[in-house]
């Protein structure tokens, strides 16, 4: 039976997003989305992201069954902040079958072609702010929290297609005994250093949130704005994200650095919740897993150091490191196994220098593709 592609709308929008669990079923290093954020996440009404995007979904059908899934973004304040034209593809899940794989993205391009577009990228779930990179290396332990996790085989379907690697992302795993005692000393003496000179540290206020996050979107425009692939937060996307995440946010591990009262960089660590979801069936979270959730999302042996930034002017004064000490003796406090730092672009050397110097180990590595339209 030939392949059909229809495009996911309506009802078809809940056999979009639950097509993984079929997929991987059985796969012990699979972790489902939760339901009700995938949801919002398509939702035009609630999700900010399409105040400045368009996004077409697609499902691939053969003999009657559902074999795969792509979606076609097309990111207005990317290409503006660019000065380019591109679309990107997304949460990109297929069957073995290359035909298939062929046929969704066939139509993620094609529908790229007609709004215009000269290249398509991706795999990104919408954009590079949310969960990005297609996984080529590293399959053998489930993705940590809003990192993504895929079959071996995509990777061979995307090159076969004619998508030629646009840039890496690593993740660092950071292990509690094995950190770098000599780099946590040396943060410490400069953390006082830079308390004389008026530069301070602390936790985030939890009581004045939205003045947190505000503070942060300001470093974090900032200070990746050099960045491959990086497109502003809009104070609506930011107030999104921050709304979901703060169920799961614990204060002790969110730190801003301060210059005289004013915020000049930030770290944000979370719990690996992946670790009390995995076994959620099809990702819902309701009537009693939203009770695991809120009864062990502080209990996770693994965290995420998800960002870590500082404005511009203020690099190299050391403030990354202390951001990583602080992480790391708050790991130990907590009995914390480990930390995977990620993403980092393959071509931040300052970033991959100090993670390496940690003694953290590259374990995971993800792909962002491109393929030319014209």
């Amino acid at each position: 039976m030939s392949v059909s592609i229809v495009t996911a709308e309506g009802k078809l929008l809940k056999e979009y997003i639950d097509f993984p669990h079929e997929l991987y079923a059985g796969d012990i290093n699979y972790v489902p989305e939760l339901y009700m954020a995938q949801k919002d996440m398509f939702n035009r009404k609630k999700n900010p992201f399409f105040e400045h995007a368009e996004v077409e979904s697609f499902l691939a059908k053969k003999d009657g069954k559902t074999v795969g899934r792509i979606s076609a973004i097309l990111n207005t304040n990317y290409n503006e902040y660019h000065n380019c034209s591109v679309g990107f593809f997304g949460f990109f899940d297929v069957i073995e079958d290359y035909q298939v794989a062929e046929q969704l993205l066939n139509r993620a391009a094609q529908w790229c072609k007609d709004k215009g577009l000269s290249a398509i990228l991706g795999p990104t779930n919408f954009s590079t702010n949310d969960t990005a990179g297609l996984l080529i290396d590293g399959y053998n332990e489930p993705a940590k929290i809003m990192m993504t996790y895929n079959k071996p085989y995509y990777r061979d379907f995307v090159e076969k297609y004619g998508f030629e690697k646009d840039i890496d992302l690593y993740a660092y795993i950071l292990y509690t005994d094995k950190a770098s005692e000599k780099s946590i000393r040396l943060a410490q003496t400069l953390e006082e250093r830079l308390e004389r000179q008026g530069i301070t540290f602390r936790n985030v206020n939890m009581k004045n949130f939205h003045q947190e996050v505000a503070a942060i979107r300001e470093i974090y425009n900032n200070a990746w704005s050099n960045n491959w692939g990086f497109v502003p937060w809009t104070d609506a996307e930011l107030k999104h994200l921050a709304d979901e995440l703060k169920m799961i946010v614990n204060p002790n591990w969110v730190y801003i650095a301060e210059e005289k009262g004013q915020p000049i960089g930030f770290a944000l660590t979370l719990p690996d919740i992946n670790e009390v979801t995995k076994g959620f069936k099809k990702g819902r979270l309701f009537p009693f897993n939203i009770l695991k959730l809120l009864m062990n999302k502080n209990k996770t042996k693994y965290v995420r150091i998800l960002a870590l930034g500082v404005k511009d002017q203020y690099r190299r004064k050391g403030i990354e490191a202390i951001f990583f000490a602080k992480n790391i003796l708050q790991a130990r406090k907590e009995n914390v196994i480990a930390g995977e730092v990620s993403w980092v672009l393959e071509n931040n050397a300052e970033m991959n220098a100090s993670a390496l110097k940690l003694n953290s180990e590259l374990y995971k590595t993800y792909r962002i593709y491109r393929y030319n339209l014209t």
